[in-house]
């Protein structure tokens, strides 16, 4: 007599409902796998895993409240062998990076779930990782890149938002031409034309967000 295993409990976090209802539609369908639980933003995606203690954990990382970084250091700080796997809309390598730091060890656009996420799911669960060709390229490319620093950061976002040099000066506390000096860094280090290329460049990656 064959005993069928036991299906892989999965617990699924995205603020968008719909997102949801298509991931619980393909993952109760497989005989292997059943949603045991599911959370609409970070603060819920630990509740829920304290509770379930789910074997694999599908995470979104734009997310109202705690993001999904957040809520994976959270669970991973308490659960060490928590597996979890990203999905998102970002390709962008800077993100991807925090999120394997984290502790995920798969990452599945959300535009490739239905062809890739049954399979990312049994992999993950059986101790493998599981990253995107196009995502692993994107990592590979700016790996020898300087990062900036904390307070290029800070430079950068105020560009962002539509900033002067002087402006930023004032902002931070810093003299003008520290700023001047800041932003000829930044603009080395992402290979950027100009300012709002900068920009560009630093919200398509994932190092800054609006």
């Amino acid at each position: 007599m064959s005993i069928n295993p036991k299906p892989i409990r999965i617990l699924s976090v995205d603020d968008h409902p719909l997102l949801r209802e298509g991931i619980a539609a393909l993952v109760n369908a497989e005989c292997d796998m059943k949603l045991v639980a599911e959370a609409s933003n970070g603060n819920e995606a630990i509740e829920q895993f304290r509770l379930h203690r789910p074997d694999v954990t599908l995470m979104d990382l734009q997310m109202p409240g705690l993001n999904g970084i957040e809520a994976i250091i959270g669970i991973r700080t308490e659960f060490h062998n928590a597996r979890i796997i990203v999905l998102t809309t970002y390709t962008g390598d800077v993100q991807v990076l925090r999120a394997l730091k984290a502790g995920a060890r798969g990452y599945i656009l959300k535009a490739h779930v239905r062809r890739e996420l049954l399979d990312t799911i049994r992999a993950v669960h059986a101790g493998q990782k599981r990253i995107p060709p196009e995502v692993a390229a994107e990592l590979a490319e700016h790996a020898i890149e300087d990062e900036l620093s904390l307070r290029e950061l800070d430079v950068l976002r105020l560009i962002a938002t539509g900033n002067a040099n002087k402006e930023i000066a004032g902002q931070l506390a810093i003299a003008e031409d520290t700023v001047k000096s800041h932003v000829t860094n930044i603009l080395a280090k992402l290979g950027a034309n100009d300012r709002t290329h900068a920009v560009t460049i630093g919200l398509k990656r994932g190092i800054i967000e609006l």
